[in-house]
């Protein structure tokens, strides 16, 4: 008998070892799904995104308002704005297109609604693929788009961009509702558009 174990040595030591990394009680466990109906996170938002969105809640000047003060600061409109929050710190940058083509991104501090940064990007305004004929000529600016996607989902706005669909643009506005966001596309005319 001790002949016979020696060479069954390795081939056990094996077996046991394989055993063991399909036993169940080395698997994770399963993540519990979300109830049906639901608020889902965004497309490409991640966890990092939901918890700076947090300090939206608590912000004392709207998406909206930073809007108008971009705008008026650089004689364009808004095609793009995001809350950000940096050493607990809360602000919004916005990124106004000039009728010029040129693109300016504010900082907009989500306390008192004061511009904090302003700076001019020459380089950034030849890779976005609207003009400023497609902002300037929609007939809905993105501030109404927010403000539609807001009442909508009974909540705060936290991100919205245009985007050029064909011959016309779209607006995409992120909301929050407590720690849920929720994404709502908007058409040049002011309508919700049907979710994707």
């Amino acid at each position: 008998m001790s002949r016979i174990a020696p060479p069954l040595a390795p081939f056990l030591l094996l077996t046991s070892f394989a055993v063991a990394q399909t036993s169940p009680s080395t698997q994770a466990p399963a993540l519990a799904a979300a109830p049906s109906g639901a608020a889902q996170p965004a497309h490409g938002t991640t966890g990092h995104k939901e918890r700076e969105h947090e300090g939206l809640q608590t912000a004392k000047v709207s998406l909206a308002q930073t809007l108008d003060t971009a705008e008026s600061k650089g004689l364009g409109r808004a095609i793009e704005a995001d809350f950000e929050s940096r050493n607990g710190k809360p602000y919004f940058e916005i990124k106004v297109l000039g009728s010029d083509g040129k693109l300016t991104d504010y900082h907009i501090d989500a306390t008192t609604g004061q511009v904090t940064k302003s700076d001019n990007h020459p380089i950034e305004s030849y890779f976005i693929r609207l003009k400023p004929s497609d902002v300037q000529n929609a007939p809905t600016s993105l501030r109404q788009a927010v403000a539609t996607a807001e009442q909508k989902a009974g909540g705060k706005a936290a991100e919205a961009e245009i985007e050029r669909e064909t011959s016309s643009v779209q607006y995409k506005i992120t909301v929050m509702t407590g720690s849920q966001s929720q994404e709502i596309r908007i058409g040049a005319d002011g309508k919700i558009m049907p979710s994707k």
